[in-house]
């Protein structure tokens, strides 16, 4: 295994007594009873209604993906070539489990000025767009128009562009409203009946339902599944994440394998050498005995911000049950901590602070340069030769100092590396955390029927 992801907290000082032994049992059995939870979802055996709906299917999905299941990395990897070469803006539609994971890996793996790029520059990959995640009509009008406008060649690569729509059932209203939409501006570009209008499309779906239906109908040859047994918040490494990311290029072997690496890691250590067991067991002991209900995933750092998005949603959906959870809060730091940093500080103690950081950096550290001293009002001069990770490191350090004298709970998630082997451990942790803590707790994390509520009211609204 590459360097795994390290853990530490300073929590143990607000435990009383062995508290953290007292529950060292339990917390080895609800990890124990996570994973019996694939061996029941593999067997076709009945699922007791206790454990339904049981989407335990991503934890053993990574290994099975790198095992050549259905040979499915291959027809990934060859769609995503294909489709990588033949288009230069690549329009994702999806919503909630069906975005998130690409776009903490989008922002994580890619430059950030991805767009702004040359092509030779992006890696010969196309531009990518997201929508279909929000009911937002300008937002929405904006890039219709700008597709309209800039692509008016569809024999040039350089103006041609294509759809990947992402949807288990093809039910959601905010998708499948902006499909029909980009689907028609598609086939009034290349028309309506032509081959680029049907081969510059790809579905990613479940094996039945309304997308499934409609992409028979209408005879697009490359159609991907989205599993039985995995629920969209936890569908990042089947082809919902997995396509899209090898369109733009990113090494998703590398991905699979640091997620089975975590897995196994989390399967066989135990609490003490385990991270993922270790944040379970801070974060929960902090809000069962301390009332620390708020969970801050503090990312050090621009590029891992929508991965905090994309752990709000999986933390939220799956314990945000039976008027119980904790309450997920992404914040980007330094620059949060002229934001929110009062509140941390010195506002109410319902809080625990994870910090996410990052041990190596994909560019070169900048240092910052020395001026003249007639141009030295700043006062950076003492600071000159320092490099923006050293003060970083200095901000990072100087804040935990300042919560640790107020008593205030701290985690650090350490990722060795931004790169696609860190990104899958990481993202597997948190999902294999979440799972684990709902069993721990009694809360099945698995199903969000809180969501099915405003849907079901707004087809009433709709569709009377």
């Amino acid at each position: 295994m590459t360097t795994p992801i390290k853990f530490c907290s300073n929590a143990s000082q607000f435990l009383i007594g062995d508290q953290l032994s007292e529950i060292t049992d339990q917390l080895h059995a609800a990890r124990d009873e996570t994973f019996a939870d694939v061996d029941l979802l593999r067997s076709g055996g009945e699922i007791p209604a206790e454990k339904q709906p049981l989407d335990s299917g991503f934890i053993d999905l990574p290994q099975r993906l790198l095992g050549g299941e259905d040979h499915l990395v291959d027809k990934i990897l060859s769609s995503a070539a294909s489709l990588r070469t033949r288009i230069d803006r690549l329009v994702v539609l999806g919503i909630g489990g069906s975005y998130m994971g690409l776009r903490a890996l989008f922002e994580a793996l890619c430059d950030p000025y991805h767009n702004e790029l040359s092509r030779s520059e992006r890696g010969d990959v196309p531009r990518l767009y997201f929508e279909g995640n929000n009911l937002d009509n300008d937002t929405m009008s904006s890039l219709l128009k700008m597709l309209k406008t800039q692509c008016v060649r569809p024999q040039e690569l350089a103006e041609r562009w294509g759809i990947v729509v992402i949807s288990k059932s093809g039910g959601t209203l905010e998708t499948a409203a902006a499909f029909r939409m980009f689907r028609d501006a598609l086939g009034e570009y290349y028309g309506h009946q032509s081959h680029l209008a049907q081969e510059l499309v790809i579905p990613v779906t479940g094996e039945t339902g309304k997308l499934r239906d409609l992409s028979n109908a209408l005879g697009y040859e490359h159609v991907f599944p989205i599993p039985d047994g995995v629920g969209g918040r936890f569908s990042v490494f089947t082809a919902v994440g997995l396509l899209p990311a090898a369109v733009l290029g990113m090494d998703i072997r590398a991905i699979l394998r640091g997620a089975a690496d975590i897995t196994e890691l989390c399967r066989t250590k135990p609490l003490g050498e385990n991270p993922v067991l270790d944040y379970v067991a801070a974060c929960h002991l902090l809000e069962r005995d301390h009332g620390m209900d708020m969970r801050v995933l503090s990312t050090w750092g621009n590029r891992l911000e929508a991965t905090g998005f994309w752990y709000d949603q999986l933390l939220a959906e799956s314990l945000g049950k039976h008027e119980r959870g904790a309450t997920p809060l992404t914040v980007v730091n330094t620059r949060d901590l002229h934001s929110r940093g009062q509140q941390h500080q010195e506002g109410k103690r319902d809080r625990v602070i994870n910090n996410l950081t990052i041990s190596e950096f994909a560019s070169e550290p900048i240092s910052i340069p020395k001026v003249a001293e007639d141009l030295d009002q700043d006062q950076l001069n003492r600071i000159a030769g320092k490099t923006i990770p050293e003060l970083l490191q200095a901000a990072i350090q100087g804040t935990n100092k300042a919560y640790a004298d107020e008593k205030r709970p701290t985690t650090d998630m350490v990722l060795p590396k931004l790169d696609a082997y860190g990104m899958g451990q990481l993202l597997q942790l948190f999902m294999l955390a979440t799972a684990i803590e709902g069993r721990l707790v009694g809360t099945n994390p698995y199903g969000q029927p809180g969501v099915e509520a405003y849907k079901n009211n707004m087809g009433e609204i709709l569709y009377k």
